[in-house]
């Protein structure tokens, strides 16, 4: 079993030569930073083969030190991009997004007012056949959004849409709403374009490991897409305050005995890679 983390931020400590946007220092989830080198390491203790690079919203829309990562081990990294949203002129970056050695898509947060405002308004509607035309993957963390995520999914059959977490956000989950948000991705099964990250479960559980209470979502959530359609990942550097890298792993491996071991192999790495191409 191939085992590929489908969501991990890399960034290198801020410096005048790579200064942050403004308030990203208060956005970063670690106290130091979680380079590629650092990660490799962790990967190898960890017994992960493979991993996802989300550049973090607290450098800003830059993607140079995963796509790095990946041109420097391009058998343990790949990299979903970020781009500048709100400029409709970076369309024509993505005819040929996929030619950066190591992009295999793009990754977007609709998690700031302003950034939700852009669904909702029609900013973000170039994006959506913009990628699709190029065969550009778009992973989305779009908590509350589904309704918006439906009618591009409907839109555009052929955009390959991956939603982040199993819908969740920290914010929903403190307010007691999950079973909302899992609502609300389960709408989402019945379009073949889409998918589902069950990831970061230990940052939206409020019990210890092996975090019974996400049991009953992540059993939901793969009864309803498919194991092919559902992606591990750790969201590692929120999830380790809560558990190990190598706990990450085990929580899905060892203790969700409703998962056969073919369920496994799709969710543990078969099924992001065949989505993203990124071939085994």
């Amino acid at each position: 079993m191939k085992i590929i983390d489908a969501q991990v931020h890399v960034w290198l400590p801020e410096s005048p030569g790579r200064p942050w946007p403004r308030g990203g220092a208060a956005r970063a989830q670690l106290p130091y930073a979680l380079d590629c080198s650092k990660l490799l390491a962790m990967m190898n203790e960890a017994g992960v083969d493979r991993a996802i690079l989300v550049p973090p919203s607290w450098e800003g829309d830059r993607n140079d030190h995963g796509l790095a990562g990946a041109a420097a081990h391009p058998d343990r990294f790949a990299v979903m991009g970020r781009l500048a949203l709100d400029q409709p002129s970076t369309a024509k970056l993505l005819a040929r997004w996929k030619e950066q050695p190591g992009m295999l898509g793009v990754r977007l947060t609709f998690v700031q007012e302003r950034e939700r405002e852009w669904m909702r308004d029609g900013t973000a509607d170039w994006l959506w056949a913009a990628a699709a035309a190029a065969d550009v993957p778009i992973m989305l963390h779009a908590t509350g959004l589904m309704g918006h995520v439906q009618a591009i999914a409907e839109r555009h059959p052929g955009l390959r849409i991956i939603i982040d977490h199993f819908g969740l956000s920290t914010r929903m989950v403190n307010e007691g709403r999950a079973e909302e948000c899992i609502d609300d991705t389960v709408s989402l099964a019945k379009h073949q374009n889409v998918h589902v990250k069950v990831s970061a479960a230990p940052v939206y559980s409020r019990q210890p490991y092996p975090f019974r209470d996400m049991d009953p979502h992540i059993e939901r959530i793969v009864g309803t897409f498919g194991p092919h359609r559902c992606f591990w990942g750790t969201d590692l550097s929120h999830a380790l305050e809560r558990a190990s890298y190598r706990q990450c792993v085990t929580h899905f491996t060892e203790e969700l005995g409703f998962l056969t071991d073919q369920d496994k192999d799709w969710i543990m790495g078969r099924g992001v890679a065949e989505c993203l191409g990124w071939a085994l």
